[in-house]
């Protein structure tokens, strides 16, 4: 999707496409669980936990604080990472409102005999 076609979709829609995608490469997913074990803010040990060059950690991590889900804060010649709640609670927001509607709405589009896609 071209960047001129997110305007067609509501604020909340181009926030969660946003969230699934910095989640959508196994080396942030790697960095998000790193981070969540390490339960505290975590200052230039991330490239040792990953099999991956420093500037290709530091682009996950740009990926991953610009959508919300980490933040930064410099501490003296370092950079400190720790999640972020509030991306945190929107994605958690958004599957709940899925699996909700999958338990109700969604069950009931298909009959036992017909073949569902």
């Amino acid at each position: 999707m071209g960047a001129s076609k997110t305007e067609h979709f509501t604020e909340h829609q181009n926030q969660i496409a946003l969230l699934a995608k910095a989640m959508g490469h196994p080396a942030r997913i790697a960095i998000l669980e790193f981070l969540l074990e390490a339960k505290s803010c975590i200052c230039g040990d991330i490239v040792n936990e990953l099999p991956l060059a420093q500037p290709t950690v530091s682009q996950h991590l740009k990926e991953l604080k610009n959508a919300g889900l980490i933040k930064g804060n410099i501490e003296g010649n370092a950079i400190c990472y720790c999640i972020n709640e509030k991306g945190f609670k929107k994605i958690k927001a958004f599957f709940e409102t899925v699996t909700a509607k999958s338990n109700s709405d969604l069950t009931n589009q298909c009959t036992p005999n017909e073949t569902c896609c």
